[in-house]
């Protein structure tokens, strides 16, 4: 914890930022959640000098918010990963990332969606040929399941909201939110075609920030036949640095499709999809291209 003024003592805004207010602390932090894990890797994406890394790894370490792991007694290495603490930066992060995005990067309206071109969507396609972390998220039907199948491919959608009729209610002005209509007629595309994707040796996977139950009731109303995941954590949305907006008082990951390898490389992305039901075309279509 950095040095606090007498008036900040009881300031939670002002004991978090003195433990988290410098610029290479929340980017270190940025980087381990997106599983980089070891010293020089970290110095060399952050392109920061190691005497500074050095610091900030000892500063984050003693705050509670990194934990060292031992790989190599001798000479002794260690990586740093997020402790529950740290783990608790998520959403701060995310909410930095909506905040530039939609008032330092864009119009300062609210999307779900993005154009073509634009800074969000270079990227999110720059995430080709980087490999999704092995993470556990909540199955809509119960238990968790890794967000990469144990197949030749997995499709990857992620969707901003889906509900049952009679059940949860979606956000007040949903329709209104440029790009979140449309998620329950692209799960239902992706059941119709299941067969399709099976073929081709490839699982798919929805998955969506909101909670398992409400995910479980639209999965049901929906006949969904493949796993539908919830990252309420935003673990996966943070790792790979999704685009996410906010509505009715949740992050929600931005419409867009992942196609992965069995060795959990990225091997095609689709941002924007402007069609919900079309996507389900293009996702076959970059699964035969290989």
């Amino acid at each position: 914890m950095r040095h606090l003024r007498p008036a900040d003592a009881d300031c939670a805004i002002a004991q978090a930022l003195g433990v988290v207010g410098d610029w290479w602390a929340l980017l270190v932090v940025r980087d381990v959640a997106g599983g980089i894990h070891r010293f020089d890797e970290l110095q060399a994406e952050l392109s920061v000098s190691r005497k500074v890394l050095a610091e900030r790894l000892r500063l984050l370490v003693a705050d509670g918010v990194l934990e060292k792991r031992p790989y190599r007694a001798h000479p002794p290495r260690f990586e740093y990963h997020l402790t529950e603490a740290g783990r608790g930066l998520l959403p701060v992060l995310v909410a930095l990332q909506n905040w530039g995005t939609r008032y330092l990067l864009g119009s300062g309206g609210q999307s779900a969606t993005a154009e073509p071109g634009s800074a969000e969507a270079r990227r999110v396609h720059a995430l080709a040929g980087a490999r999704i972390p092995r993470l556990r998220l909540d199955r809509a039907d119960g238990g968790t399941a890794d967000p990469v199948a144990d197949a030749d491919w997995t499709v990857l959608y992620c969707f901003p909201g889906a509900y049952a009729p009679g059940t949860f209610s979606y956000p007040p002005d949903w329709n209104a939110i440029p790009g979140a209509r449309g998620c329950t007629l692209e799960s239902c595309t992706y059941r119709d075609r299941l067969a399709d994707f099976t073929a081709r040796g490839a699982a798919v996977y929805g998955v969506s920030t909101q909670r398992p139950d409400e995910l479980s009731a639209f999965a049901g109303h929906a006949r969904i036949g493949f796993p539908l995941l919830s990252d309420t954590g935003l673990t996966l949305a943070m790792s790979l640095r999704l685009p996410t907006f906010r509505a009715g008082g949740t992050d929600r990951l931005k419409r867009l499709t992942l196609v992965a390898g069995r060795d959990r490389a990225i091997r095609g992305v689709l941002y924007p999809v402007a069609d919900p039901a079309g996507s389900v075309d293009d996702a076959l279509a970059l699964i035969e291209a290989g």
